[in-house]
Protein backbone atom coordinates (compact mmCIF):
# COMPACT_ATOMS: atom_id res chain seq x y z
CA UNK A 1 0.00 0.00 0.00
CA UNK A 2 1.37 3.44 -0.64
CA UNK A 3 2.15 5.62 2.16
CA UNK A 4 -0.41 8.16 0.50
CA UNK A 5 -2.93 6.08 1.92
CA UNK A 6 -1.35 5.94 5.62
CA UNK A 7 -2.93 8.05 7.99
CA UNK A 8 0.34 8.84 10.00
CA UNK A 9 2.64 11.52 8.23
CA UNK A 10 6.37 11.25 7.28
CA UNK A 11 7.20 13.15 10.89
CA UNK A 12 5.44 10.97 13.05
CA UNK A 13 6.65 7.89 11.61
CA UNK A 14 10.77 9.23 12.15
CA UNK A 15 9.73 11.14 15.02
CA UNK A 16 8.45 7.11 16.96
CA UNK A 17 11.69 5.90 16.87
CA UNK A 18 13.36 7.48 19.29
CA UNK A 19 16.50 5.65 20.68
CA UNK A 20 16.03 4.51 24.44
CA UNK A 21 18.60 6.39 26.98
CA UNK A 22 21.40 4.02 27.85
CA UNK A 23 21.85 1.75 31.24
CA UNK A 24 24.87 1.74 32.77
CA UNK A 25 25.93 -2.23 33.16
CA UNK A 26 27.76 -1.27 36.81
CA UNK A 27 26.12 -0.73 40.11
CA UNK A 28 23.81 1.81 40.44
CA UNK A 29 25.23 3.99 44.06
CA UNK A 30 23.31 6.65 44.63
CA UNK A 31 23.90 9.46 47.48
CA UNK A 32 20.70 10.25 49.61
CA UNK A 33 20.93 13.38 47.51
CA UNK A 34 20.86 11.21 44.50
CA UNK A 35 18.09 9.38 45.22
CA UNK A 36 15.77 12.75 45.62
CA UNK A 37 17.07 14.13 42.65
CA UNK A 38 15.66 10.48 40.91
CA UNK A 39 12.25 10.88 42.69
CA UNK A 40 11.48 14.11 41.98
CA UNK A 41 12.75 13.61 37.79
CA UNK A 42 10.13 10.52 37.99
CA UNK A 43 7.46 13.09 39.45
CA UNK A 44 8.02 15.64 37.26
CA UNK A 45 8.05 13.22 34.18
CA UNK A 46 4.28 11.76 35.71
CA UNK A 47 2.93 15.12 35.90
CA UNK A 48 4.87 15.84 32.05
CA UNK A 49 2.79 12.57 30.89
CA UNK A 50 -0.44 13.21 32.42
CA UNK A 51 -0.41 16.69 30.72
CA UNK A 52 0.08 15.84 27.21
CA UNK A 53 -1.36 12.33 26.56
CA UNK A 54 -5.13 14.39 25.86
CA UNK A 55 -3.18 16.49 24.15
CA UNK A 56 -0.82 13.92 22.04
CA UNK A 57 -4.59 12.82 20.19
CA UNK A 58 -4.57 15.62 17.77
CA UNK A 59 -1.18 17.63 18.57
CA UNK A 60 1.77 15.67 16.62
CA UNK A 61 4.30 17.77 18.77
CA UNK A 62 2.97 16.99 21.78
CA UNK A 63 2.88 12.84 20.32
CA UNK A 64 6.67 13.52 19.76
CA UNK A 65 7.12 15.40 22.83
CA UNK A 66 5.03 12.62 24.60
CA UNK A 67 7.20 9.90 23.30
CA UNK A 68 10.42 11.61 24.72
CA UNK A 69 8.84 11.87 27.80
CA UNK A 70 7.82 7.98 28.08
CA UNK A 71 11.43 7.44 27.10
CA UNK A 72 13.00 9.34 29.85
CA UNK A 73 9.96 8.04 32.09
CA UNK A 74 11.35 4.54 31.19
CA UNK A 75 15.11 5.44 32.24
CA UNK A 76 14.23 7.37 34.82
CA UNK A 77 12.27 4.00 36.54
CA UNK A 78 14.47 1.95 35.71
CA UNK A 79 17.60 3.69 37.97
CA UNK A 80 15.20 4.68 40.61
CA UNK A 81 14.52 0.47 40.80
CA UNK A 82 18.56 -0.24 41.10
CA UNK A 83 19.75 2.93 42.62
CA UNK A 84 21.75 1.68 45.45
CA UNK A 85 21.70 4.11 48.32
CA UNK A 86 25.22 4.85 49.95
CA UNK A 87 25.18 5.69 53.28
CA UNK A 88 28.53 7.83 53.14
CA UNK A 89 28.60 8.57 57.30
CA UNK A 90 29.95 4.67 56.83
CA UNK A 91 32.43 5.54 55.05
CA UNK A 92 36.27 5.76 56.05
CA UNK A 93 37.12 9.72 56.39
CA UNK A 94 40.70 9.17 55.90
CA UNK A 95 40.39 7.38 52.44
CA UNK A 96 38.39 8.56 48.92
CA UNK A 97 35.14 6.48 48.71
CA UNK A 98 31.99 7.01 47.32
CA UNK A 99 30.47 10.47 48.81
CA UNK A 100 33.69 12.02 49.88
CA UNK A 101 34.49 16.01 48.22
CA UNK A 102 38.47 15.48 47.34
CA UNK A 103 40.61 18.49 46.61
CA UNK A 104 43.49 17.55 44.39
CA UNK A 105 46.07 19.52 42.44
CA UNK A 106 47.52 18.28 39.19
CA UNK A 107 51.11 18.13 37.96
CA UNK A 108 51.25 21.37 37.35
CA UNK A 109 49.33 22.83 40.48
CA UNK A 110 46.39 23.45 39.53
CA UNK A 111 43.46 23.20 42.09
CA UNK A 112 40.16 21.45 41.89
CA UNK A 113 37.55 19.97 44.18
CA UNK A 114 35.31 16.85 43.37
CA UNK A 115 32.88 14.69 44.78
CA UNK A 116 32.38 11.61 44.02
CA UNK A 117 28.71 10.74 43.35
CA UNK A 118 26.39 8.59 40.84
CA UNK A 119 25.74 8.36 37.45
CA UNK A 120 22.66 10.69 37.75
CA UNK A 121 24.11 13.10 39.44
CA UNK A 122 27.43 13.51 37.87
CA UNK A 123 27.83 17.44 36.71
CA UNK A 124 31.83 18.05 35.89
CA UNK A 125 31.04 21.22 35.84
CA UNK A 126 29.45 21.16 39.20
CA UNK A 127 32.46 19.85 40.82
CA UNK A 128 30.44 16.18 40.76
CA UNK A 129 32.12 13.07 38.72
CA UNK A 130 30.21 9.77 38.82
CA UNK A 131 32.36 7.07 40.73
CA UNK A 132 32.93 5.50 37.65
CA UNK A 133 34.90 8.12 35.69
CA UNK A 134 38.12 7.18 35.22
CA UNK A 135 39.26 10.04 37.64
CA UNK A 136 36.93 8.73 40.59
CA UNK A 137 38.31 5.05 40.36
CA UNK A 138 41.95 6.40 40.15
CA UNK A 139 41.14 8.33 44.09
CA UNK A 140 39.05 5.34 45.49
CA UNK A 141 40.83 4.10 48.45
CA UNK A 142 43.53 6.73 48.00
CA UNK A 143 44.65 9.11 51.09
CA UNK A 144 45.70 12.41 51.70
CA UNK A 145 49.16 13.36 50.21
CA UNK A 146 48.93 10.08 47.71
CA UNK A 147 49.50 10.58 44.93
CA UNK A 148 47.49 8.83 41.69
CA UNK A 149 47.61 8.24 38.08
CA UNK A 150 44.31 9.32 36.77
CA UNK A 151 44.33 7.76 32.99
CA UNK A 152 42.77 9.83 30.59
CA UNK A 153 42.31 10.04 26.42
CA UNK A 154 44.49 12.83 26.54
CA UNK A 155 46.74 10.66 28.49
CA UNK A 156 48.44 9.73 32.06
CA UNK A 157 48.12 12.56 34.67
CA UNK A 158 49.67 12.45 38.29
CA UNK A 159 46.95 13.62 40.69
CA UNK A 160 47.91 14.68 44.63
CA UNK A 161 45.21 14.41 47.00
CA UNK A 162 45.08 17.39 49.32
CA UNK A 163 41.65 16.89 51.37
CA UNK A 164 39.33 14.10 51.43
CA UNK A 165 35.95 14.66 53.73
CA UNK A 166 32.04 14.24 53.41
CA UNK A 167 29.56 16.56 53.76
Amino acid sequence: MSRAFVKESDDDHSAGELPERPLSAHVNYVTQKGLELLQARVRELDEAHEQLKPQSVEDSEARQKLREVERDLRYFRSQLETATLVDTANQPRDQVHFGAIVDIEDEEGLAQQFSIVGDDEADVAAGKISWASPLARAMIGARVGDTVIWRRPAGEAEVHIVDIRYS
